[in-house]
């Protein structure tokens, strides 16, 4: 049999759980932090990088002499096609973290506005607490962010009866109804209870919610950021929580890990979560149905799903 393309895989857990490879595919293991069983990396072509931590060891493709295709793991792929270099294709897991990442996005926010977070300290102290707190019904809710995550959390917040705006990187039309663009984010901001940012990190939505369009939202606004850390700008957000005008619920922030002395950790106005929206049961079968489809794909001549940057596909 020829063999087509090498591909590496991050653990023996991936690589056995996809085993028996499609014909003409041999898989090796290389965790990109030592170099793998037979010490080579001259046969590889294809690299399926680590889901956690990926970003510590981009910088290890540029020992792969013949990269032709890299397959995150993660729905965000900052950096990705950097390190690949445009010759290889990149593909994301675009839709394995959707379902998982949007019961994250309401939970934080029911969470937080019902005091979910108060009464767990509440419980802590054995203290008896009760306090009328804003219901997500009836919320105006900003949705930055309209790919596949933003549709599941649109998806999920509509039963709450919500009044929900969404914004995109352009205004639009779709089956949904309307999409304003990014650039009528500080004339909607006054109007919104809670912001959720779940759009992917780019030139144009580095520090799109900085401290103009923190100071534009209402006093009491809920900034839920589930998309990726950068898109806040942090200090401008730490600002008006601590000042006691805004809250927040966190599960991506900047710089991540949060350090251990950021005044955030202490305020009773932000709730944080470690960057697990993806990181669920839904997880596992997911992922291996996605990279089964794309092994596949790679066997039979075919070009991979997800192509962030097509190279030779």
């Amino acid at each position: 049999m020829q063999i087509v393309h090498t591909v590496s895989f991050p653990d023996t857990e991936t690589l056995s759980g996809l085993s028996p490879l499609p014909p003409g595919l041999q898989g090796i293991v290389w965790d990109m932090r030592s170099a793998p069983a037979d010490g080579s990396l001259d046969a590889v072509d294809a690299v399926i990088l680590p889901y956690l931590n990926a970003g510590e060891v981009l910088s290890e493709l540029t020992k792969v002499p013949h990269l032709k295709f890299v397959q995150a793991q993660s729905t965000g792929f900052d950096g990705i096609r950097e390190a690949a270099g445009p010759g290889a294709g990149v593909a994301n897991a675009s839709g394995v973290h959707a379902a998982a990442t949007a019961e994250l996005a309401v939970g934080l926010i029911l969470a937080k506005l019902r005091g979910i977070d108060d009464a767990v300290r509440a419980q802590q102290e054995r203290d008896w607490r009760p306090v009328r707190r804003p219901s997500l019904a009836d919320r105006r809710v900003l949705l930055i962010g309209v790919g596949g995550i933003g549709t599941e959390i649109a998806r999920r917040l509509e039963p709450f009866e919500v009044a929900l705006t969404r914004v995109g990187s352009s205004p639009r039309t779709d089956a949904q109804g309307r999409v304003h663009g990014i650039g009528e984010l500080r004339d909607l901001a006054p109007n919104h209870d809670v912001v959720v940012a779940v759009t992917p990190l780019s030139d144009a939505t580095h520090h799109l919610i900085d401290a103009t369009l923190l100071a534009a939202l209402p006093d009491g606004a809920l900034v839920v950021n589930v998309g990726r850390g950068p898109v806040v700008d942090t200090d401008a957000l730490t600002a008006e929580v601590l000042s006691g005008r805004l809250h927040c619920a966190l599960d991506v922030i900047d710089p991540e890990p949060l350090p251990r002395d950021h005044p955030l950790w202490d305020s009773p106005n932000a709730l944080i979560t470690p960057h697990v929206g993806g990181n669920a049961s839904a997880f596992e079968p997911r992922i291996r149905r996605l990279l089964a489809s794309q092994l596949a794909a790679l066997a039979d001549g075919r070009t991979p799903a997800n192509l962030v940057q097509k190279g030779p596909f």
